[in-house]
């Protein structure tokens, strides 16, 4: 039972004409301007005759990421991602179809058991794949396809590049995305969530279903929302009621359960069918929702019982994503006013009084342009495209003009197509916009962050949100906490578990969440930032990593400082503890007062504690006088710009005088340096000498931007090890994004982006390689100008490290049949 069964018979056979196969390239032939009738809510109407759609990415990571490879658990083949991106994206523009990208950027506390199940069921994969590469030492099946560690983030860099527009949702994913949907005019949604399915969108297509052919047609399936109120006989105001009655976030089906007796309804994998035509019966007989007081007496039998308050809530949130009811679309209920007041003091409250006496500031804070990132001007843009040119002038790219037949296998399974045909012809970007940058869309609209020109600002730039206000961030995404697992027993095991007993509420500026909440709404800064600054909480979700025979700590434990070190930024510590500090000498505090310390609530998963509560972390100050982050974004000066390189290397270890020396880590291998470089800095040794160097050869390696022969690689084994390192280092990466941008993007984000300096196929290629080469010349394939680079690079990752490499495994014995032991003997 639930809401998913709604769904699941919406695409099932027996629901004749719900799914059918369409082609959007045809339909976008047929699309003019006549067949959208005016409609006077709508901001924007649509312009011309494109077929505007709009995708929920959370839906379809795997279609986004090119579909199936079967090398995907080596850590992410980021190259062809791109390939199957640009082509996508070329045979969209050519069919005169406009596409938006949205991304779940929210933090829905009434979603958590939700989201608790959705890592259980990656936890269960992730076990299924390891278990079956220990066992078989081949790629697993699609079957447990699970999403690489930084996909998310990934793509957003791509599509971003590649001039699609981007968007994370904020407070209410699915509200927001079907209220954007109607806003803007856009013809269809694309999707496979049962409560689209209750909203009626214009025109509802398959996600999942979303197919590149070879003959260049972009296939899918639509889903016939008026075929399903025919068959079953109710209005699209019933399709609400059933959808509330089969259990969802508010009102969950185990609540309903002495409904589901008395209507007959079953638990099973094959009764979806059965279920949803007898609910659909018997809310044929109810009153309508615009009666609610009469439709809870027919359901629960009396006003008063203790469910029809969620069941009221429930309809509503359904009606609210209709036609008629979303420009009446709330927000879910508030907690109670003892919540409320709990949290309001995490709402933004400007610290420019105590920003302005900052050691490190020689201006007041206030007086600075708050529209956007200091970093981004248009001379550091340009120059950023050139060397993101110089980059990849070797890269290859696909086209369908002159294609291989023989190396097309069944793309519509998601397999990969190559020929050559160099990146310029798919990344040529240009600079149209010559618009002062003190303007949001000249610093938030893509374009003069390094997007294709073509870009456009994304509506609600000049203030015009869908339901994205600032002042929603704080407040609703702590709502209905008591069904989250933070309630009852397990908030008070997070009480009683309190790192600190002199924790303050850290004071957020208005200019600061102002923008976090627009960058993060166009999809230009990780999500966590917002998370972190509107209600210091953050959630880490499941990684490819082996809970049962560790070879090194978990993951997220070991960039546990760093992001410690991130909060710290975000929430001034350094600031708060020097005016601490000059309140207890001028006597205004007694001396035994402790100086102030900040919490945040971490969801992470253990074995003592499967995401039961959340756990306080501590913020840890930079061992220097960090400015403020008002300075850190908003800062203009030369001397503010090396403030924020240094912030970011000195959260990821890697503040030393060789890491920014571009002769010895080139500026699109920065992070990746940093990365390795903070692995290395652990007390406990992690890697081994050949595995850092296979890191290293292969991303130097020409072929690292080259698909086709990416695809024709074949790897001989695949190890359980290989896969984790692959995972740690990508979470790494996912983790120095965060850095970044909470240091005011020091870095410009196209010298971030994967895809240059990493490719899990071919770092596990190369890792087999290494662990049997006599040297690093042989790894290298005797060339050994990259042997010069390879030395150079790590000669800047260890500088000033006691380093410590984790011992190699003695071999095993003679007829001991161990692939993982002989691969890393």
């Amino acid at each position: 039972m639930g809401v998913g069964d709604l769904q699941t018979f919406l695409e099932s056979p027996s629901l004749e004409g719900g799914a059918v196969s369409v082609d959007l390239l045809k339909i976008a032939r047929n699309v003019t301007q006549r067949q959208q009738p005016h409609n006077t809510n709508r901001k924007i109407r649509p312009i011309g005759n494109k077929l505007k759609l709009i995708i929920d990415a959370e839906n379809c990571l795997d279609r986004l990421y090119g579909g199936y490879f079967s090398d995907w658990a080596c850590g992410g083949q980021w190259n062809r991602m791109v390939q199957f991106l640009s082509l996508l994206t070329r045979a969209i523009e050519r069919g005169n179809i406009e596409l938006a990208v949205v991304f779940n950027g929210t933090i829905e506390q009434c979603r958590m058991n939700e989201w608790v199940a959705e890592q259980a069921n990656i936890r269960q994969r992730v076990g299924m794949v390891l278990k079956h590469i220990n066992t078989k030492a081949t790629p697993p099946p699609k079957i447990w396809w699970a999403p690489p560690t930084c996909l998310r983030s990934a793509l957003r860099m791509a599509l971003r590049h590649l001039g699609v527009t981007v968007m994370c949702t904020m407070d209410d994913h699915h509200q927001e995305v079907i209220a954007y949907c109607r806003e803007y005019g856009f013809h269809g949604l694309l999707a496979d969530d049962a409560e689209y399915a209750a909203f009626d969108p214009p025109r509802y297509f398959s996600a999942e279903n979303l197919k590149l052919t070879y003959k260049g047609s972009v296939e899918t399936k639509e889903y016939m929302i008026s075929e399903l109120t025919k068959t079953l006989k109710v209005t699209q105001e019933q399709v609400c009621i059933m959808a509330a009655l089969l259990g969802n976030f508010l009102l969950p089906e185990s609540d309903l359960q002495d409904l589901y007796k008395k209507l007959g309804l079953t638990k099973g994998e094959n009764s979806a069918e059965s279920n949803i035509k007898k609910l659909a019966e018997y809310v044929g007989t109810l009153p309508s929702p615009s009666n609610m007081d009469a439709l809870v007496v027919a359901v629960f039998g009396i006003p008063e019982d203790k469910r029809a308050s969620k069941f009221r809530q429930s309809v509503q949130y359904y009606l609210n994503g209709t036609a008629s009811g979303f420009l009446k679309y709330c927000t879910p209920p508030t907690k109670s006013k003892k919540d409320k007041n709990k949290a309001q003091p995490q709402a933004p409250v400007s610290n420019e009084k105590d920003a302005a006496n900052n050691v490190n500031v020689k201006t007041d804070d206030h007086d600075l342009d708050t529209s956007g990132f200091a970093s981004e001007t248009t001379e550091q843009e340009q120059e950023t495209l050139q060397n993101y040119k110089q980059a990849t002038a070797h890269s290859v790219v696909t086209s369908f003009d002159g294609l291989d037949v023989n190396l097309l296998k069944n793309i519509n399974s998601g397999k990969f197509i190559s020929i050559n045909e160099p990146y310029s012809a798919v990344y040529k970007l240009s600079f149209i916009d010559d618009s002062p940058l003190s303007s949001d869309s000249s610093r938030f609209n893509g374009i003069s962050n390094g997007s294709v020109g073509s870009v456009k600002s994304i509506p609600g730039s000049s203030g015009q949100r869908v339901n994205l206000l600032v002042g929603n961030s704080s407040s609703n995404t702590s709502e209905n906490s008591k069904n989250s697992p933070n309630s009852g027993s397990g908030s008070q095991k997070a009480q009683k578990q309190s790192v600190s007993n002199n924790a303050v509420t850290p004071s957020v500026s208005p200019d600061v969440l102002r923008t976090a909440s627009l960058r993060h709404q166009k999809g230009l800064m990780a999500p966590t930032i917002l998370h972190v600054l509107s209600t210091q909480e953050v959630r880490l979700p499941c990684l490819m990593e082996d809970e049962g025979n560790r070879e090194f700590p978990p993951i997220h434990d070991i960039y546990g400082p760093l992001r410690k070190r991130v909060y710290a930024v975000l929430f001034n510590l350094h600031h708060l503890r020097y005016v601490h500090a000059k309140k207890k000498e001028s006597g205004e505090l007694p001396e035994n007062v402790p100086q102030p310390d900040i919490l945040v609530k971490e969801w992470i998963y253990s074995r003592s504690n499967p995401y039961q509560y959340a756990e306080e972390v501590k913020a840890e100050p930079l061992p220097w006088a960090v400015p403020t982050l008002q300075r850190l974004w908003f800062g203009p000066s030369v001397d503010d710009k090396r403030r924020r390189m240094r912030a970011l290397l000195s959260c990821l270890n890697s503040d030393t005088p060789l890491i920014l020396n571009t002769a010895y880590v080139p500026q699109h291998m920065l992070i990746m340096a940093c990365v390795l470089r903070y692995i290395m800095s652990q007390d406990r040794p992690i890697m081994r000498r050949h595995e850092l160097d296979a890191f290293l050869c292969h991303a130097f390696n020409p072929n690292l931007m080259n698909p086709q022969y990416l695809q024709e690689l074949t790897l001989n084994v695949v190890t359980s090890r290989g896969v984790q390192l692959a995972a740690l280092f990508m979470e790494g990466v996912e983790m120095a994004l965060l850095a970044n941008d909470a240091c005011g993007a020091p870095l410009p984000w196209l010298m971030c982006c994967p895809w240059l300096y990493f490719d899990g196929k071919l770092f596990h290629y190369t890792l087999t390689r290494s662990a049997h080469a006599k040297n690093i010349l042989e790894v290298c394939e005797n060339y050994i100008e990259r042997v010069v680079k390879v030395e150079r690079m790590r000669k800047a990752i260890l500088e000033g490290l006691d380093v410590k490499f984790a011992k190699v495994p003695l071999p095993p014995f003679a007829g001991e049949k161990s692939r993982e032991s002989f691969k890393f003997n």
